[in-house]
């Protein structure tokens, strides 16, 4: 529930009772009254949100900074000059005036060290965060073999911190909102200025402004609130927990929101061809690069189609197999009682529940457990003769492709369409599937983000933006920014292609 305006109080007395029932005499909530001075002639409230603030800071800040600002600030016994006690004590920390209870009780549940003076209507909110957070830890669904090794935290000014790292430009701008009536969560918007497209930024702003929810607890919120298609299997905005991969969307000419108290951030505008490619990639070798990136593609095809295609070749179109294979796979389905589409359903969904299963159990067995049920029911399945073995090794391969995804939302989707495609090589083979590729393509190219097409540039056709998709030219030829998203600072490199170097004579 939002405060409603109430200006402070002159007396100190007043102001504390307002506090502590506005916060219903919560235990966390630490007020301390103290007399300051040269002469302890002031009465002053300090108040605190324990597990929040900086203790220790606040301490320091009550026996020391106080005081001793508090002396060269006035001598006089009359009174306290407040524009010069807070220019004063800038050095505790960000300050700032408050008047009114509202933006107190903000600031006092967002751990900053609230100063109130006895006979004054007005208050300093001094900045001294702290409390238990996690440190930079290596990144766990983004890993890469060469790479940084950092991730971001729940922690919204390290996540800051670490994107300005990698972007020391002033053109780095940020934009700061509260979003929630209740939780009143802190969101920034971060673009870099003269890339970004400016109707972007300012649609961001829009859908952002327009969100009214009483909570957001993750950037998950975000995402759905304010993507451009809420009945797409496919994601329209990127995200990632990887500060390295946010700074090359950033010089990109995109726009990222960061949500604190969650390590994702998401980025906008996503195109479909973004969320196959992996920091990697533009680590190692272009031709390395390329050739990882084209198995990669290959294993999302399968993932895909696998088990479709294998029902629809053993179910309509036997001919389109050797004659020796299609001698094994009908001896191997000589006692099996079900259809292949039967078949192939029972073992997917057995997977996905192990699959789920290992990730919500404990981590010292959830592995062990995933991997001995599969390997188990599996063979137990082929001895009881209700599926066969080459329809345990067609899962198997899709199971195993399903994790080449960089994104694991992309790689969700792929595995909720699987099943319909099933369903159409099931009814009408190869046709079925075909068709089903068909419906999907053209969805695709009916999809945006942000005003951007998804499919681009491949639809719409961009000669020059192609040379980061398939595969990844060096990176001397990637001088272009993608041109539906810039248009107005295209060009990030004007060096040519690097000279072969002149034999010694």
């Amino acid at each position: 529930m939002s405060v409603k305006p109430q200006p402070l109080y002159a007396s100190l007395e007043e102001n504390i009772g307002y506090i502590k029932t506005a916060l219903g005499n919560s235990d966390d909530i630490v007020i301390r009254e103290i007399r300051i001075g040269s002469e302890g002639q002031f009465r002053a409230g300090i108040c605190y949100t324990t597990g929040l603030t900086d203790i220790q800071s606040a301490n320091d800040f009550i026996n020391e900074t106080l005081n001793l600002n508090l002396q060269k600030a006035d001598t006089e016994t009359t009174g306290i000059d407040l524009p010069l006690l807070k220019d004063s004590l800038h050095s505790a920390g960000d300050i700032e005036a408050v008047t009114d209870f509202g933006p107190l009780l903000l600031s006092l549940l967002s751990g900053s060290l609230i100063l109130l003076l006895d006979g004054y209507p007005q208050g300093f909110s001094i900045e001294m965060c702290g409390g238990e957070r996690r440190s930079v830890s290596e990144p766990v669904n983004e890993a890469v073999v060469r790479g940084p090794r950092e991730s971001f935290t729940e922690s919204l000014h390290t996540n800051v911190a670490l994107i300005r790292r990698k972007i020391n430009d002033p053109n780095l701008w940020l934009e700061s909102k509260r979003i929630g009536r209740v939780t009143k969560t802190n969101i920034v918007i971060m673009y870099i200025n003269g890339i970004a497209n400016d109707k972007i930024v300012e649609e961001v702003r829009a859908r952002l402004d327009r969100i009214d929810i009483d909570a957001i607890l993750e950037s998950g919120y975000i995402e759905e609130l304010i993507q451009d298609e809420a009945y797409s299997p496919f994601p329209t905005i990127y995200n990632s927990e990887r500060p390295d991969v946010i700074a090359a969307q950033l010089l990109e000419g995109k726009i990222a929101i960061l949500v604190n108290g969650t390590p994702f951030v998401l980025v906008v505008p996503a195109l479909f061809i973004s969320f196959f490619h992996s920091a990697e990639d533009y680590y190692q070798r272009a031709d390395i690069s390329s050739l990882i990136r084209l198995l990669r593609f290959i294993g999302i095809m399968i993932a895909l189609l696998g088990p479709s295609l294998y029902i629809a070749i053993t179910t309509f179109h036997q001919e389109m197999l050797p004659t020796q294979l299609l001698i094994s796979l009908a001896s191997q389905r000589e006692g099996v009682p079900f259809p292949a589409f039967i078949e192939a359903l029972m073992m997917e969904i057995t997977f996905e529940i192990l699959r789920e299963a290992g990730i919500r159990m404990p981590r010292t067995i959830g592995q062990a457990v995933s991997i001995v049920g599969t390997l188990v029911i599996g063979q137990a399945a082929v001895d009881a003769g209700i599926v066969s073995a080459a329809m345990v090794i067609v899962v198997s391969i899709t199971a195993i492709s399903s994790f080449v995804f960089p994104s694991i939302n992309m790689s969700i989707s792929i595995r909720m369409l699987r099943f319909p495609l099933m369903g159409l090589a099931a009814s009408f083979g190869i046709f079925g599937i075909i068709v089903g590729i068909i419906a999907l393509v053209l969805h695709l190219c009916s999809l945006r983000s942000f005003g951007v097409p998804y499919m681009s540039p491949f639809a719409p056709m961009t000669i020059p933006d192609l040379k980061d998709t398939l595969i990844r030219m060096p990176h001397w030829a990637l001088f272009s920014r993608p041109r539906l998203i810039n248009q107005k600072n295209v060009i990030r490199e004007q060096t040519a292609q690097p000279s072969k170097p002149q034999p010694r004579e």
